[in-house]
């Protein structure tokens, strides 16, 4: 009986414990900057020492920073536990975001989405010249793209393609071409289409092994590395800049108050912040820049909406300058999103310069100046050199006449203010 206890006993340490397999979750959406780059690294990092069976990176960007890309590929190749990169529904893989899936050990992306579309652009959103610097970007992006296409066993024409041609495929053409590995619609099908996979992660080959029970852990970024993600897109910055900049100069021709300046304020650090993510050109700030100007003056000047009109078009301009700059070759704007965002703040700044233009010009009410042109009861006989006392406004006041003498019961309105005495003139017949 002892013997046959002892032999539970043994069975009991040498058989280990269940454990669920973990996947860590992690949502990458937005420009790819050197915060989602940041972010990146952080996850591997956490999840290996966790011993994740799988990471998976829920990818949906325009595109972004050369050098961000190229620290989160490289941060994917280096990582120890697989990594999977799932274009979710109604998402897309842009430009960057393309060298981020094809380094993944798993692809994936859910039907009705895209990807591709990864060929450089200059300032003005065109194509690079042809010379030295077309032939410069991209060999170095189609160099980038063979060395991750030809890793993990994918097409390397078609992923060529997407740099040389800016050719964009759906989920089923992508699988067709090689370019992925999966098509799933949801987490739980990219999770049963993984297990049991076998990828090259460095020098060897692993499979990915996966339980009936598989415990996803969901890692977001903390509320400063959003707000950060947030204001590094390059429409929410150009937004932020030009807001700012035009609520501070508001508050320089109407003072007197701090709402606008402080709002302004605040909306120029928020995207001063996210200008600091993001490579950008000083020609685009000076645009934005003379552009409110261009309004401000408008206003000023009284040019009845010429000098708008073409301030308008300046604020576009500058939103396509503003980040087109060394390193953001793959970084694609929404040029719909700019023109109607300067469209929609210059139909903000003509009612708010309707409104000042009315205030510049609306009578004074107080102050001395307000004093001007009221009427007044004498309630005592005043002339030029004796003064007596007058009702204005509710109030009695000092006063003189300016010519002649006002009988007590007289009517007159102020012509002029004397430090704390009325100057009256009758305007009784």
């Amino acid at each position: 009986m002892k013997k046959f206890l002892f032999a539970i006993i043994l069975i009991s340490f040498a058989v280990p414990a269940y454990a669920r397999s973990t996947v860590t979750l992690a949502e990458l959406n937005g420009a790819v900057g050197v915060q989602m780059e940041e972010f990146v690294k952080d996850t591997i990092q956490k999840s290996a020492e966790k011993g994740d069976s799988l990471i998976i990176f829920q990818l949906d960007t325009p595109g972004g920073l050369v050098e961000a890309m190229r620290g989160i590929v490289q941060s994917i190749l280096a990582s120890k536990v697989p990594v999977a990169v799932w274009i979710p529904p109604g998402g897309r893989a842009a430009s960057a975001g393309a060298f981020i899936v094809q380094a993944a050990h798993i692809a994936a992306m859910s039907p009705g989405t895209n990807i591709g579309a990864a060929h450089p652009v200059t300032a003005g959103g065109e194509n690079v010249p042809e010379g030295d610097m077309n032939l410069k970007v991209m060999n170095d992006l189609k160099a980038q793209m063979r060395s991750v296409v030809q890793l993990r066993g994918r097409n390397q024409q078609t992923a060529e393609k997407m740099i040389e041609e800016s050719i964009s495929l759906t989920a089923s053409e992508a699988l067709r071409e090689k370019i992925i590995d999966i098509v799933a619609g949801d987490i739980d099908a990219l999770i049963k289409a993984s297990s049991g996979r076998r990828v090259k992660n460095g020098n060897s080959s692993i499979r990915i092994e996966l339980d009936n029970e598989v415990y996803i852990e969901r890692v977001n970024m903390s509320f400063t590395e959003s707000i950060i993600q947030f204001v590094s897109s390059p429409e929410i910055a150009y937004l932020l800049l030009t807001g700012g900049m035009m609520a501070i100069f508001f508050e320089i021709i109407t003072p007197g108050g701090f709402m606008l300046g402080t709002a302004g304020g605040v909306m120029l650090l928020l995207g001063a912040i996210g200008l600091k993510m993001l490579p950008f050109n000083w020609a685009g700030i000076v645009l934005i820049i003379a552009g409110i100007i261009l309004m401000v003056v408008d206003i000023t000047a009284g040019t009845s909406g010429v000098l708008s009109l073409l301030g308008l078009p300046v604020l576009v301009l500058g939103g396509i300058f503003l980040f087109r700059a060394p390193g953001g070759e793959l970084l694609q704007i929404s040029m719909s999103f700019i023109a109607g965002t300067a469209l929609a703040l210059g139909i903000c700044f003509g009612f708010a310069a309707y409104f000042v233009f009315k205030g510049l010009r609306r009578k004074v009410s107080t102050g001395r100046q307000g004093m001007l042109g009221l009427e007044v009861d004498t309630l005592s006989d005043i002339s030029t050199d004796v003064t007596g006392q007058v009702m204005c406004h509710g109030e009695i006041w000092r006063a003189k006449s300016d010519e002649g003498v006002i009988f007590s019961g007289s009517h007159g309105i102020v012509k002029a203010v004397d430090g704390m005495t009325l100057i009256i003139r009758s305007i009784e017949n």
